[in-house]
């Protein structure tokens, strides 16, 4: 079976600032891959080259064989969790339709076929019971679950994940975590997952992908989430500390993915104007 994602000496670079480069890997069916690493290290930047919005500087990359593509039925983006306006007039099923046709906004006249597969994404994730509902009422798990389903709409064989769970309490973190997970277990769908908060992901985690500063390891988490190789990375001390299943990173400069559920960290940048640090 062919991997989902290829990089080769993939490389991205703003101006004179290097994110990374020399970035080799290889998702295969069905894994799950946790990007992590600090504010302006590049995170969201390699969904963006994944998803075809992003040029690489170096290197090459396929997703199934092939150059990424905007609006590609191959690749599901769930983005960053940000609240709806409360008076929005769109549906939790309206919000769905939109994958339909994501790259142009607008709401598609759905035929039954449309109404169906809508019907089914929604059913998947669990949220038929407030599909009907507006939009901006739902809680951020609630309407997380809708943009799951969002991108599952495609039928996607790819699966990135913008930090879903950021503003969702530990119940909901949980919850949105395991859709993911039974989606790729039943599927074999590959789940490339952005995260600042290890914790909630790391029993499904089956491979770290750590970014910083220009520098990079990969490997399972124990592989990567030790005191040697995270202080070999940040070129600092740090420690990681295992406290009942949970992986504290102490030291760290930027040590937001290190805080109990993110909460404390509401104000993480976009990866492209982030800060190096």
């Amino acid at each position: 079976m062919t991997n989902t994602v290829e990089l080769r000496g993939a490389a991205l670079r703003f101006g004179s600032r290097e994110l990374w480069s020399g970035l080799d890997l290889d998702l295969a069916p069905g894994e799950f891959l946790t990007v992590l690493g600090p504010n302006g290290s590049g995170k969201t930047s390699l969904l963006k080259v994944l998803l075809g919005l992003q040029p690489l500087a170096a290197g090459t990359v396929k997703v199934c064989g092939q150059t990424p593509r905007r609006g590609s039925d191959l690749v599901g983006y769930v983005p960053q969790q940000k609240s709806f306006d409360a008076s929005l007039p769109l549906r939790g099923r309206d919000l769905v339709g939109l994958g339909l046709d994501g790259h142009r906004w607008g709401l598609p006249r759905a035929n039954r076929a449309d109404r169906e597969k809508i019907d089914q994404v929604i059913s998947d994730v669990g949220a038929m019971a407030y599909a009907a509902s507006p939009i901006g009422m739902l809680s951020g798990g609630e309407q997380q679950r809708l943009r799951i389903a969002q991108a599952l709409l495609g039928d996607p064989q790819v699966l990135l994940c913008d930090e879903p769970l950021l503003s969702l309490d530990l119940k909901h973190q949980a919850e949105v975590s395991g859709l993911i997970d039974a989606r790729r277990r039943s599927r074999g769908t590959s789940v490339v997952f952005v995260t600042h908060e290890v914790n909630p992901v790391l029993p499904i985690t089956d491979r770290v992908l750590y970014l910083v500063g220009g520098r990079w390891a990969i490997g399972t988490p124990d592989e990567v989430m030790t005191t040697e190789r995270l202080s070999e990375l940040y070129e600092a001390d740090i420690d990681v500390l295992r406290v009942r299943g949970r992986v504290i990173v102490v030291g760290s400069p930027d040590s937001a993915h290190s805080e109990p559920g993110g909460s404390h960290h509401h104000h993480i940048e976009n990866d492209d104007h982030g800060h190096g640090h």
